[in-house]
């Protein structure tokens, strides 16, 4: 069992490592290159304990905005998300929350985001949650979520001091509706 220093550095180490602005530009660039159509994208992931009110004295998790932008064929798109990252006994246990409410889903970022209250926060029970296992300095780790009867989500994730390397897709029916083969290839911006 780890005690509250060894749990804290864990999730401090972990957290150092997703925690800024990526993007996948030499990824991008390279298959561009290659004729291959695939997106350009952003994440820029920020801590948000500090714009939640009330949470518990003792509570270790990490809050975390992730601001995910992609670029395909010239379209952007916003992906914005609340996880939560608590340390487990098996590893860092990624949970999803709810944009909070009255929040644009389409333009929500860490700087716009209002003080919100602890027990306002939705954890989305759509969501599995996502398990992550250190390896040598790797965190590698993902979840498979059933979102209706017919939507499947893919996720799988590996965290290192290189980059975020992030594989998800969206199934409907069996048949895949987002995603692409190879993983997005995020380094630091």
């Amino acid at each position: 069992m780890l005690n509250n220093k060894e749990k804290s550095s864990n999730l401090e180490m972990f957290m150092k490592l997703i925690t800024g602005h990526f993007n996948n530009k030499e990824q991008f660039e390279e298959m561009q290159k290659a004729g291959k159509v695939y997106p350009y994208a952003e994440h820029v992931n920020t801590v948000c304990n500090d714009k939640i009110k009330n949470l518990p004295v003792d509570f270790q998790g990490k809050f975390l905005v992730e601001e995910s932008y992609y670029e395909t064929n010239g379209k952007k798109h916003a992906s914005p998300h609340i996880f939560l990252f608590t340390e487990e006994k098996e590893g860092i246990l990624l949970s999803s929350y709810e944009i909070p409410a009255g929040a644009d889903k389409n333009t929500f970022t860490y700087d716009s985001m209002l003080p919100v209250e602890y027990s306002e926060l939705k954890k989305s029970e759509k969501f599995t949650p996502a398990l992550y296992v250190e390896n040598d300095g790797i965190w590698e780790g993902g979840s498979t979520s059933q979102f209706t009867p017919v939507m499947k989500f893919k996720l799988w994730e590996r965290f290192s001091e290189t980059g975020l390397e992030v594989a998800e897709s969206m199934e409907v029916n069996g048949k895949r509706t987002f995603g692409y083969d190879i993983p997005i290839l995020y380094k630091r911006a």
